[in-house]
C-alpha cells in the first residue's frame, strides 16, 4: 500500500511540475516574453516555495526523480550531434576546445570563490573564538 502511495505521489508531483511548465509555455506564447518558459516556471516555483504556498514536500519526490533521470533530457542534443556531423568534422576541435576551456574556467572560478569563502569563514570563526576567550 505504501509503495502504491509513493508511486501515486511521484506521478502527481511530476504531473504538477509538467503542468507548471505547460502553463508557463502558454504564458510565454500569449505575452511574447523573451524569457524561456522553464526559467519563468522555475522562478515561479521558487517564489511559491519561499512564501510557503507550496510546501517543499509537495515537490520533493517528483523533483528528485526528475533530477535523477536528467540524463534522459540530454538525448535531444545527442540526436543533434548525429544530425550535424559535418559541423563536428569541420569545427569539432574548436568546439571541444571551447568546452574544455569553458569548463576549466568555471571550475577554477568556483574553486577560487569557495576557497575565499572558506578562508573568510575560518577567520570569522577564529575571531569569534578569540572574542569568547577574552570575555
Amino acid at each position: 500500500m505504501a509503495h502504491t502511495r509513493s508511486i501515486f505521489s511521484l506521478l502527481l508531483q511530476v504531473s504538477a511540475l509538467c503542468g507548471l511548465f505547460w502553463l508557463c509555455s502558454r504564458m510565454v506564447e500569449w505575452t511574447d516574453l523573451p524569457i524561456p518558459a522553464g526559467v519563468i516556471g522555475l522562478a515561479l516555483l521558487v517564489i511559491l516555495l519561499l512564501v510557503r504556498i507550496v510546501p517543499e514536500k509537495a515537490v520533493l519526490t517528483g523533483s528528485r526523480w526528475l533530477l535523477g533521470d536528467l540524463l534522459l533530457f540530454f538525448i535531444p542534443p545527442v540526436v543533434s550531434v548525429l544530425k550535424y556531423q559535418v559541423l563536428l568534422r569541420e569545427d569539432g576541435a574548436m568546439l571541444i576546445m571551447a568546452l574544455v576551456v569553458g569548463t576549466v574556467v568555471v571550475l577554477t572560478g568556483t574553486a577560487w570563490v569557495v576557497d575565499r569563502i572558506f578562508t573568510l569563514e575560518k577567520r570569522l570563526h577564529e575571531r569569534h573564538l578569540q572574542d569568547g576567550a577574552h570575555v
